[in-house]
């Protein structure tokens, strides 16, 4: 526990976090086990650890444990590329072509399956903010909804094991379809990947040596790589899988993960790994328009754009999503599109306390943060479990049970 009071929070209150994770889901066995840790005002008001990290070895969760964040690492990406953004090295509103010349004549999915596609052109060009936002015309193999997806499925798009890396993913990229013209829908995507490789192509370094030198370190994230190291696999929790009666089965054993071997693919998507510590250093570093503890990484005028929304039109995802039943890791609406993460843009719409411009997002094992500038306030929350049916209702009652702890507002 923090020092709540401090923080403008009710520590009896926050002890509620504790209680409801405890009763509602690892007592039930529907998760192996939780930290959650709360920032604000510059005071960690609150930190709990419940359950176990290896569950067939009894390991209890520890405040070091190593996670894999999956989609989390999207936003750790789109901060990385608005860097050289800021640089003056790329922009938001260059033509990706510019920097990806291969992709020059991209058609959209007029019909046909995969190696006998019918295309027509775009309605306009792929922006590089359409990337961050999800509005590029890519998609994931894994939402197995069209013959766009099929096809990535085939070439294993995006996948950490695809040789040649990211040069190799976008050069694939090349001979495939978009899902639709730019800035038409969201849709769930590699396109943060994409992001991944165009900082590899602008700054002349591997992604993951950029991340290492110029995030990583200089933010004292010292657990956040693209794999386990062998020294550190002791810390390493084991991921599991949501069964359709509710109970969980090993999915990735941690002291036999294909985490322990660096990836041929560094999946600025969904490939990092890292801990409760890590991540809240770069939750606070955003919360500190882009500074922590002396250490610059972006402006904070930078940093002011992902509380907007960046969707065309200003319309939230429910509204542009081209298949938003199949995927929504945001669960409900009034939610918008930044860079790399969602947005609240219509507070009465998500039915939530919290705060217009607050940005968050997840990531497939269930793991969640937040940030709300406004309330000087950062969340994260990590836990290992694929599948799990519950993770939306997870994330609304970790968002109503911090705000209910609110002593004093801000906003």
């Amino acid at each position: 526990m923090g020092n709540a009071s401090k923080a403008g929070l009710s520590t009896e209150r926050l002890a509620r976090i504790e209680r409801l994770l405890q009763e509602k889901y690892v007592g039930k066995g529907q998760l192996p086990g939780t930290l959650t840790q709360v920032w604000r005002a510059g005071e960690l008001a609150y930190s709990g650890l419940l359950g176990s990290m290896d569950m067939e070895r009894g390991k209890p969760v520890r405040e070091d444990t190593i996670f894999r964040i999956y989609s989390m690492s999207k936003p750790i990406t789109a901060v990385a590329l608005l860097m050289l953004v800021e640089e003056g090295w790329i922009g938001l509103d260059d033509e990706v072509t510019v920097h990806i010349p291969a992709w020059k004549d991209l058609g959209v999915f007029a019909g046909g399956v995969p190696g006998a596609f019918l295309t027509m052109p775009p309605r306009r060009p792929m922006r590089v903010i359409d990337l961050f936002t999800h509005t590029a015309g890519l998609t994931y193999g894994f939402l197995a909804r069209s013959n766009v997806d099929a096809a990535y499925r085939k070439r294993r798009i995006g996948e950490p094991a695809q040789e040649g890396g990211l040069a190799a993913m976008v050069e694939e990229m090349a001979k495939l379809p978009l899902e639709f013209s730019p800035g038409d829908h969201w849709n769930y995507s590699v396109s943060i990947d994409v992001l991944g490789y165009l900082v590899e192509k602008v700054s002349g370094m591997s992604f993951g040596e950029f991340l290492r030198t110029r995030l990583f370190e200089p933010l004292g994230m010292t657990d956040t790589h693209f794999h386990c190291p062998p020294e550190k696999l002791d810390r390493f929790a084991s991921c599991y899988v949501a069964q359709p009666d509710g109970s969980l089965t090993l999915q990735d054993d941690a002291r036999d993960s294909t985490y322990a071997r660096p990836p041929a693919l560094e999946s600025g998507g969904g490939g990092l790994i890292s801990t409760a510590h890590d991540y809240m250093r770069f939750c606070r570093m955003l919360l500190g328009g882009g500074t922590l503890d002396g250490v610059q990484i972006l402006s904070p005028k930078t940093v002011a754009l992902f509380s907007l929304n960046l969707l065309p039109g200003n319309r939230d995802m429910t509204e542009m999503g081209l298949a938003p039943a199949l995927f929504n890791e945001a669960g409900y609406a009034g939610v918008g599109f930044s860079l790399g993460c969602g947005v609240t843009v219509d507070l009465a719409k998500t039915r939530l306390p919290g705060t217009v411009g607050e940005f968050f997002w997840g990531g497939a094992a269930s793991t969640a943060f937040w940030v709300d500038p406004k309330e000087d306030l950062t969340v994260v929350f990590m836990t290992q479990v694929l599948q799990s049916p519950h993770h939306i209702a997870l994330r609304r009652d970790l968002r109503t049970l911090v705000y209910s702890a609110f002593t004093e507002s801000h906003a």
